[in-house]
């Protein structure tokens, strides 16, 4: 079924995306699978779907479960920490290489 009101002629180009309107593998497998299924419409976004029920029961899980919210906080603070860390080191190496100007002078 195509949409009346968009002009594939005059659609935008983002050279990132070269395949802005081809669904990947995954996707077209699950299309494909889901398509013979009398109840699911022909123009329906299966692949899309299956994604948003995976990313909502995976957020569903988190907000619910007091133990994986634990988890990804401990994940946080450990990612905040290494972050801390790297721009420590990145001053450290900074000052090392001002301290080499200065004797160089």
């Amino acid at each position: 079924m195509n949409n009346p009101y968009i002009n594939e002629d005059n659609a935008a180009y983002c050279p990132i995306y070269e395949n802005n309107n081809q669904p990947g593998p995954i996707d077209n497998a699950i299309n494909n699978a889901a398509k013979d299924l009398p109840f699911i419409p022909q123009n329906f976004n299966t692949a899309g779907f299956v994604k948003g029920l995976i990313l909502g029961g995976i957020a569903a899980y988190v907000l619910t479960n007091p133990k994986a919210q634990e988890c990804v906080f401990k994940a946080i603070v450990k990612g905040g920490e290494l972050i801390n860390a790297g721009i420590e080191e990145l001053k450290e190496r900074f000052e090392d290489v001002k301290a080499e100007l200065d004797s160089q002078k």
